[in-house]
């Protein structure tokens, strides 16, 4: 087996991990990205005012239907049982930015990393959706793990980005 790509053969073949014979263990991870929006669409979206309704309501519920589908969009990923699936919006009217944030609890053989990362970029495409009716260049920005644990690979906390002031 290929140390370096877990999902390839010695071979070079493409394969999905063989997850049996691991145990399962309490699995958490987090991801976070953010959307940046002019001030006019912050605005609205704050009163409510978009065309589509309440964007962040939305993008919450598509956030935790994506992360229940993952297995289906990414190939080779392994469908998990969720035990728990939230999403957290800050609006930040200063930065004119939405900072979303994911969490996801399971029980299982593998992580949820996947599965958090989705839950975010799902969110973000949504609320891109909602509000492109009155801004077109909306900036879909940087999307990363935040925080994994359990399993083999321990835990995982992502050095903190200084955000420019």
């Amino acid at each position: 087996m290929n140390e370096t790509f877990s999902h390839l053969t010695e071979d070079g073949e493409l394969t999905m991990v063989d997850v049996g014979a691991k145990e399962q263990t309490q699995r958490l991870a987090m991801a976070r990205g953010e959307v940046i929006l002019s001030a006019k669409t912050l605005d609205l979206l704050m009163a409510k005012a978009l065309p589509k309704g309440d964007v962040l309501a939305t993008a919450k519920i598509a956030g935790i239907m994506a992360a229940k589908r993952t297995a289906d969009m990414i190939p080779l990923c392994h469908s998990l049982n969720l035990a728990y699936v939230d999403l957290r919006f800050n609006v930040d009217v200063q930065r004119q930015r939405i900072v979303i944030e994911s969490e996801i609890r399971c029980l299982d053989r593998t992580g949820a990393e996947m599965e958090a990362l989705t839950a975010v970029q799902m969110a973000a495409l949504t609320i891109y959706d909602m509000c492109k009716a009155v801004q077109k260049d909306i900036v879909i920005g940087p999307c990363r793990l935040i925080h994994k644990s359990g399993g083999r690979g321990g835990t995982y906390d992502a050095v903190p980005v200084d955000d420019p002031e």
